[in-house]
């Protein structure tokens, strides 16, 4: 314990000059009133509920049955009920304005709100992840069952907080989505933001770094390989070199199309219906419906009309 207290100067001197309100200058979120910050813990928490209530006895709890479903379901509502008031009033105060003091009444009645209509929506997150669940079983030959890939497939994982994370920007939660989906990255190397559009029948096969950005749009029935890159071009800037948010810059994938491994395609160009492109492909032009894209030995790309 003595030495210890050989650098108690040190230590004292450290703490005070890293609580300093001018050290803390670019923190711009944080408060000195008490007011919640989002939680990288509760937000885990969050998902985990979610996806015990989509897939119950898949994650979550293992013995639940058709004798004591109900009950163990109205625990996790509740639990979500409370989970998401608290994170969704700690993202809305995280952009509200830094120098007025928070109406916290207003903001948990919305936070309430806001929580109590996701729940709502719930049944149909589960009718569309049934589709993913299935069109990755009939996409994959080493697929044994549906239970086999709810259990093991990480790109279900990953689904399951895009669509969950999805459904909470489009009710206009703030930094909430963001942190469910980057979850979801660092789990499973597969990053898809929660602002994009994304179709019933969704299939990623294998999924590491499989990048999908926010404005990207992806019909139904699509299917992604490893390492696939839906990314922008290039990025409009203001008069300060800064980029300019919200202009649509990520591609257009149409329905029943088949992106295989490494491909990268780039801007808001369009991939037409029935369209496949072949692995390992720099992608920045309009691909015509039913149009094949694959790579030549001597590095050029051929484009294969549909007969």
């Amino acid at each position: 314990m003595g030495t210890t207290y050989r650098h108690e100067q040190i230590l004292s001197e450290t703490a005070a000059a890293l609580s300093l309100k001018d050290n803390l200058q670019g923190m711009c979120h944080l408060r000195w009133r008490g007011e919640p910050l989002p939680s990288q813990e509760a937000v885990a928490e969050i998902i985990n509920t979610c996806r015990a209530l989509i897939f119950p006895g898949f994650f979550g709890e293992s013995g639940v049955n058709r004798y004591n479903v109900s009950y163990r379901t109205g625990v996790l509502v509740e639990r979500l009920y409370q989970q998401l008031t608290e994170q969704v009033a700690a993202g809305l105060c995280f952009v509200q304005e830094k120098s007025k003091m928070l109406d916290m009444p207003r903001i948990d009645a919305e936070a309430e709100q806001i929580a109590a209509e996701f729940i709502s929506r719930l049944p149909e997150l589960r009718r569309i992840l049934g589709t993913d669940v299935l069109a990755t079983y009939k996409g994959d030959p080493a697929a044994m069952s549906q239970e086999e890939v709810i259990y093991c497939y990480p790109a279900i994982r990953a689904i399951v907080n895009y669509r969950v994370a999805h459904e909470l920007a489009c009710m206009n939660v703030p930094v909430i989505p963001r942190m469910i989906s980057e979850q979801a990255h660092r789990e499973t190397g597969i990053d898809i933001h929660p602002a994009a559009t994304i179709g019933e029948s969704f299939t990623i096969d294998h999924g590491t770094g499989v990048v999908i950005g926010a404005t990207a749009i992806l019909g139904r029935n699509v299917k992604l390989y490893q390492g696939v890159t839906l990314g922008a071009k290039s990025f409009d800037t203001d008069s300060e070199g800064n980029p300019v948010k919200g202009i649509p810059r990520h591609p257009i994938i149409g329905n029943d199309v088949i992106i295989y491994s490494n491909a990268s395609i780039l801007g808001r160009i369009s991939i037409g219906d029935g369209a496949v492109i072949g692995g390992n492909i720099w992608v920045t032009e309009n691909v015509a419906p039913g149009e094949k894209l694959i790579q030549a030995k001597a590095n050029n790309i051929l484009r294969l009309k549909q007969q």
